[in-house]
This record gives structure tokens, sequence and C-alpha cells, in this order.
């Protein structure tokens, strides 16, 4: 059967992560998540580090019951798309990969390696730009509840309480206020 192969930054992981490594489960049983940019972070788009999205998306793990299922590894950026499917392949491992980014798609075709196309869910409320401005807007909120209620729609709750738990939202705040002290 193989395994699937789902790759992203996941800042924040949110509910189109969510459906597209379902999916990968769906048809291959096991998954490797593959963390890109895994060397930024504390940026208006990279405001985790590696450790928090491996954090992160562990209690989605733990709370849908995928530990036996799923793999999480990080890939630094090397900037070189030539190279870039043999790099992150040094990760990930062999398998094929699940994605609904068109640009990802071709730059692994174009590499020979196995790509399973899942078409895109609900795009414009899952775009990571959009969630991230939304947390940026919840990070001078200071009400769990309102938090829960605002991402709930596009932030599985697994992470809304990852997020909560850790101050993930007050990072927001930090990175619009200037340098920070890391």
């Amino acid at each position: 059967m193989g395994k699937g192969i789902v790759l992203g930054r996941f800042q924040p992981f949110h509910n189109g992560h969510a459906y597209l490594v379902e999916e990968a489960i769906a048809l291959f049983g096991k998954v490797t998540i593959a963390i890109g940019s895994a060397q930024d972070e504390w940026t208006i788009d990279n405001p985790f580090s590696i450790q928090e999205r491996t954090d992160m998306i562990q209690s989605w793990v733990t709370a849908n019951n995928h530990a036996k299922s799923i793999t999480i590894v990080g890939i630094d950026d090397i900037n070189d798309p030539t190279n870039w499917v043999k790099h992150a392949s040094n990760h990930h491992g062999e398998g094929t990969l699940v994605t609904s980014d068109e640009g990802t798609k071709q730059l692994y075709e174009a590499s020979d390696f196995p790509v399973a196309w899942v078409e895109l869910h609900q795009r414009n409320q899952f775009e990571g730009w959009r969630i991230r401005q939304t947390c940026m807007m919840l990070s001078t909120v200071y009400d769990d509840d309102a938090t829960r209620m605002v991402l709930g729609p596009s932030v599985p709750e697994s992470i809304i309480e990852w997020l909560i738990k850790a101050d993930g939202l007050y990072r927001f705040l930090q990175i619009n206020a200037g340098p920070h002290p890391g």
C-alpha cells in the first residue's frame, strides 16, 4: 500500500490540512507529515518553530487517534526548486505525495515522484494567511471562549486548545509589535 506524504508549513495546522491528512490516511494507511520551512520562525508568515508545529500537529494526531498512522518530520528550505524533491525525499522518504497544491504537484511530478491529487477543500476558508490574520486579530482578545468560537470553523479543536495553552496567539502580537527577544 505504501505511504502518503503530506507537505506543508502548517502555520498553523488548520482544517484544510486535517482534511488532506485524513484523505492520505484513507488512501495509504500510513502518512508522513513533512513540515517545510523548518528553519523559519517568528515571522508573520512563519510564526511557529519546527518544535511548536510538531507539538501542535501531535496534539491533533493524538486527539484523532492517529498515532499509529502518522510520522512527523521537518524539512529546511534550500530555495532551489530543481533540487527540492531530492532534498525533501531525504527527510520524508519514498511514498506518494498527497497534495492539493498545483505547484507542489508539478514539482514532484517533474522529478517522477508519485503524486495523489486531492481536490481543494473549502480553500477560501482554509487559506493559511487568512487564519494567521484571524489569529493576529485575536492576539489582543484575552477571551478563550471567543478564540474557540472565531477559530472553530477553520481550525481543529485540538489545535485551538494547543494555541490557548501554549499562548500561541500572543506570538502574533509579539511579531506585530516588532523585534522579538529570542
